[in-house]
C-alpha cells in the first residue's frame, strides 16, 4: 500500500491534501505519496484513497472473534488489517476489482473498492 500515490492527510475522517486544502476521492491531483504524507503537518492524521485494485472491508463494532469470522468469508487477497479509528472495528484492505460499495452482514460491514477515503490508524491487527 505504501508504494501507491493515493495518500492524503486527514482532519478526523475528512481527507486533506498535504497543503491542508480539501482532498477528493476522485481527483488524483489532491493525492500524494506515503513519504510526502508522513512529513506533512496538515490535519491530525492520514489515510488512503481506494481504487486501482485496492479495496477495504470496514467492519464496525466487532469483537476480534467476530472479525475473524467475517475475515474468513473474504475471498480477495488480504493486504493489511488494522483497528479502525473508533477502536471498535477493523479495516481489512484487500486486492479487489472495482465495484459499487456494499453493506452486508447485519449492517456491520461495508465493502468499498473505489472513490472512497479510509483513515489509517496504523494499529495492525493479527487475527
Amino acid at each position: 500500500m505504501t508504494s501507491r500515490v493515493a495518500w492524503v492527510r486527514a482532519d478526523g475522517k475528512r481527507p486533506l491534501a498535504v497543503d491542508g486544502l480539501p482532498a477528493s476521492s476522485t481527483n488524483r491531483a489532491t493525492w500524494t505519496s506515503f513519504d510526502e504524507v508522513l512529513v506533512s503537518v496538515a490535519g491530525d492524521g492520514f489515510g488512503i484513497m481506494l481504487g486501482d485494485g485496492l479495496g477495504c472491508y470496514d467492519l464496525d463494532h466487532v469483537s476480534d472473534d467476530e472479525a475473524r469470522e467475517l475475515i474468513e468469508r473474504i475471498s480477495e487477497p488480504i493486504v493489511y488489517v488494522e483497528r479502525s479509528l473508533s477502536g471498535e472495528g477493523v479495516h481489512v484492505f484487500v486486492m479487489a476489482v472495482e465495484s459499487p460499495g456494499t453493506k452486508k452482514w447485519q449492517g456491520r460491514h461495508e465493502r468499498y473498492t473505489r472513490a472512497r477515503f479510509i483513515r489509517i490508524t496504523g494499529q495492525e491487527v493479527q487475527l
